[in-house]
């Protein structure tokens, strides 16, 4: 497969398990490409799990599904020295967390402590125990999921966490006709079985790197942070964007440009990633949810005011 094609041949590989998902699964080969990661926050069975698994196994890397429970702890993640008798010195234990794509399951069920343990891996990819650093496989991507409706048993995720992760994806419910597609898709067996990768860790490297090197004009750099400055003087905003969103939004566009066979980014480009990278980042005053404000409308009403560049 081409190179340019890989991205669109991974989004059409999980729409052979994943049905009226395309808009999802584009995203998340966008953020792949990126070398972020991403929070899919929606209620429970519409797929979110299997939209893990059907990634993972488009790219043929390893995949490791973590379930987060109030009792798991930070060692079960990032591993463990434990002392060898026959050597005579402790010997570091793998956790969980080492493999290409992590799959960190209903992650606000667990923890502040055991949530905190993953902020360093997500930013630096690697883990450091007992004063000594491991680095994660590369490539390397966290998908982290949480049910929006459910509160009791919970702990949600701290801002610092949130801004980890370069963006986060609602898949919603299927239409009628894609929740009948999916009866028989299911029917006889779940499609994941038969799935073969499309692309290899390798190509997933190269492809992150082709996105950096996709031209980014100033005028369209100003665009982004123009947009991400606006979210600050708000007057229902908490707290807006940081400067990390901003690169987060420009390293998003770039992958979306290389998506769509382009070599360089349009301000289409920003504008169609502004709520799925901006949104969770923002902390809405309290009279904001009175007046049923959400982010995403606020960003909404943020574009219309932001000139775009010619």
């Amino acid at each position: 497969m081409e190179k340019k094609n890989i991205m669109q041949g991974i989004a059409e590989n999980i729409g052979k398990v994943m049905v009226g998902q395309s808009g999802a699964a584009k995203l998340m080969v966008v953020c792949l490409a990126a070398g972020g990661h991403v929070l899919i926050e929606d209620v429970p069975g519409i797929g979110k799990t299997t939209m893990a698994n059907a990634l993972a196994k488009s790219i043929g890397v390893s995949f490791n599904r973590i379930q987060f429970t109030p009792d798991i702890l930070p060692s079960d993640i990032t591993g463990f020295s434990m002392y060898n008798p026959k050597t005579g010195e402790f010997e570091y234990k793998q956790g969980s967390i080492m493999s290409n794509i992590i799959l960190a399951d209903e992650i606000n069920r667990t923890s502040p402590k055991t949530q905190a343990s993953m902020l360093e891996v997500m930013e630096e990819r690697h883990v450091t125990v007992d004063g000594v650093t491991y680095s994660v496989p590369e490539p390397f991507m966290v998908i982290a999921t949480q049910n929006p409706v459910e509160y009791m048993g919970t702990y949600p995720l701290p801002e610092a966490q949130l801004d980890r992760f370069l963006m986060r994806i609602t898949m919603g419910y299927p239409s009628s006709e894609d929740e009948v597609d999916i009866l028989y898709r299911f029917k006889n067996e779940n499609p994941l079985n038969n799935l073969e990768p499309v692309a290899d860790g390798e190509q997933v490297k190269e492809l992150q790197r082709q996105v950096r090197d996709v031209h980014v004009d100033r005028s369209v750099g100003e665009y982004i942070v123009e947009i991400v400055q606006s979210t600050r003087r708000v007057e229902h905003v908490a707290l807006g964007c940081s400067p990390r969103a901003s690169l987060y939004l420009m390293r998003a566009a770039q992958a979306l440009a290389l998506y769509n066979g382009r070599d360089y980014v349009i301000p289409d480009d920003v504008k169609s990633l502004v709520i799925p990278v901006l949104a969770h980042r923002m902390v809405l005053k309290q009279e904001a949810k009175i007046r049923k404000l959400t982010a995403e409308s606020i960003l909404s009403d943020l574009l219309k005011d932001v000139r775009v560049p010619v």
